[in-house]
């Protein structure tokens, strides 16, 4: 694999959304899943978050963790999967995609490794090729890093 997209809600967090008094959204993410993908990219796979929401919120984790391949309000994700191929001059089979719900299926159906997090929706599990042992939000992307980089025999 050489490019490893993830969706956001659900994925990197617990599919939970805070509202405060004012409003405002909040989400929280796992840092054990943003060393994941610190170490993926060092191993030499790209990364690119592909999310539905357009979110201040996910544009800041995605400059926080340097990762500038970012679809927010992407209402096909396979179309941004399609782009990112281009973009990078990749085969949709070098791409790994992690997702946990039905606005993530085109996408999980047409690349090399599709992945859904443990507590996907249950079509998502079905059409996955790696189903995690973790939740979304858990774990789960640092556990598809880490079998990306023990497949290209880098663990260190």
């Amino acid at each position: 694999m050489r490019l490893l997209c993830v969706d956001v809600d659900g994925v990197l967090t617990d599919a939970g959304m805070y509202y405060g008094p004012d409003g405002e959204v909040l989400k929280k993410f796992n840092t054990r899943d943003g060393m994941g993908m610190a170490r993926v990219r060092a191993a030499g796979v790209a990364v690119a978050i592909i999310s539905g929401e357009d979110s201040a919120i996910v544009h800041a984790r995605a400059a926080k963790l340097q990762i500038d391949d970012v679809f927010c309000g992407a209402s096909d994700k396979l179309a941004a999967v399609v782009e990112l191929c281009s973009r990078h001059g990749l085969q949709h089979s070098e791409v790994a995609f992690v997702g946990d719900d039905l606005n993530d299926l085109s996408a999980l159906a047409q690349v090399g490794l599709a992945c859904a997090v443990s507590d996907a929706a249950e079509p998502v599990q079905q059409v996955a090729h790696y189903v995690t042992r973790r939740r979304g939000g858990d774990g789960a992307v640092r556990e598809v890093c880490e079998l990306l980089i023990a497949a290209q025999g880098d663990g260190d």
